[in-house]
């Protein structure tokens, strides 16, 4: 160990560490400003945005108590009197995880009594000259330098915590103002759109109770470069009403068993056709939700899938990855937004549910998952084949129908 390490001061600057952190957070604008034009546009934006949060998060410090531990050297001192003489030296090492240059910044406005130790990257080191060979005394002056030491770190962590839980929302602002700041650039974002009028009245005879829902689907186009033509995509909102209804079908599902434990796939498919299609009515290209072989629910603009659905009943986590191959073979665009539909009859239906979310993180196109809306419900962002820029929305809902 070298122990002539700098001595790094904890209360070194007049500027408390949120200062700092605040001005870090404001240099993220600047971090995407310095990005290529065609990069923002064409790089999938979860995982940039991921990319920029893991790179620019802070990790928590850590005392790693256990493996505290001292040594004593003989050394040479001086006195007030500049005169030499040898005492015991006791060393204490207490081993850390953190950002060594962050001991230099404290982490209030102010501390009445700062504490001074040496910093090594893996270590601090306070050193104690024993007199009179009382080392009582120099563990009691220990005892509260590490008290003091780990109040500074929980305030340290503190702010810590508070610049990491903003990080993710400040990269995505900044990411989004960019890229739409771009598209407006490009005189994409408006001019392609596709109305979806609302219905004036709606049938009752598959509305389940509580479903209030009357959305207009607007698709807005998602550029890449010059020359490329824009795409459109179904606005979250919209996405999101889709996948309400559908979950409140499917809930409904499993309330009766006795009135839909015999029907089939194509069956079931169609009482979610007949649920959505009332709530969503047709485009001005006459195109709305439709269905496509036995299982899958499509939503189409200009030859294109803008939302599909798959049904299948679970056979397996096997038979699961190869539904979503399925689905991931409809799609073309970017931005599509897509749903699996499980039916299951399986009696343990929580190992199921443990099975997909386990299976689903093994398929090739799998980039993240994003959160659980319901106890059945999972939502996952995908790349299309072949292009991991093109993400998509993946919704897996899982409903319990027992034969």
């Amino acid at each position: 160990m070298n122990y002539q390490e700098e001595y790094l001061f904890f209360s070194e600057k007049k500027e408390p560490l949120m200062h700092y952190l605040n001005l870090w957070t404001k240099d993220i604008k600047n971090i995407v400003a310095l990005e290529e034009e065609n990069y923002i546009l064409n790089v999938g934006q979860e995982q940039y945005i991921d990319y920029l949060v893991n790179k620019l998060s802070m990790e928590r410090f850590e005392i790693i108590e256990n493996d505290i531990f001292a040594d004593i050297k003989d050394e040479k001192v001086v006195n007030s009197l500049k005169q030499k003489y040898v005492k015991p030296v006791v060393y204490y090492h207490i081993p850390y995880n953190g950002n060594r240059t962050l001991f230099s910044i404290t982490p209030n406005a102010f501390i009445l009594n700062p504490q001074k130790a040496q910093v090594s990257k893996t270590h601090i080191i306070k050193r104690y000259i024993v007199f009179d060979e009382d080392y009582q005394k120099v563990q009691q002056d220990f005892d509260r330098f590490k008290a003091d030491l780990s109040q500074t770190i929980e305030d340290l962590n503190k702010n810590i915590d508070s610049y990491n839980n903003s990080l993710r929302k400040t990269v995505e602002l900044e990411f989004l103002f960019r890229k739409n700041e771009l598209l407006r650039r490009k005189e994409l974002v408006s001019g392609l759109t596709v109305p979806i009028r609302k219905n004036g009245s709606v049938s009752e005879t598959f509305t389940i109770p509580d479903v209030k829902i009357k959305k207009k689907i607007d698709t807005k186009p998602v550029s890449t470069i010059d020359g490329f033509s824009p795409t459109p995509t179904l606005e979250d909102n919209t996405y999101n009403a889709i996948l309400q209804i559908i979950n409140d079908m499917g809930k409904e599902f499993e309330r009766k068993p006795s009135v839909y434990s015999d029907k089939g796939e194509e069956d079931l498919r169609d009482h979610f056709l007949m649920l959505l299609e009332p709530h969503f009515d047709g485009s001005a290209t006459g195109e709305t939700f439709n269905k496509s072989g036995k299982t899958d629910i499509l939503l189409r603009y200009d030859g294109g899938n803008v939302f599909v659905g798959e049904c299948k009943f679970w056979t397996g986590a096997k038979g699961f990855l190869g539904t979503i191959d399925q689905l991931l073979g409809y799609l073309t665009w970017r931005d599509s937004k897509t749903s699996v539909i499980m039916f299951v009859r399986n009696k343990d239906f929580t190992n199921v549910i443990k099975a997909a979310t386990e299976s689903i993180q093994t398929h090739e196109n799998f980039i993240k998952f994003v959160d659980q809306k319901d106890e059945s419900w999972f939502n996952y962002i995908f790349h299309l084949n072949g292009d991991k820029n093109k993400e998509i929305k993946v919704a897996v809902m899982l409903y319990h129908i027992p034969s």
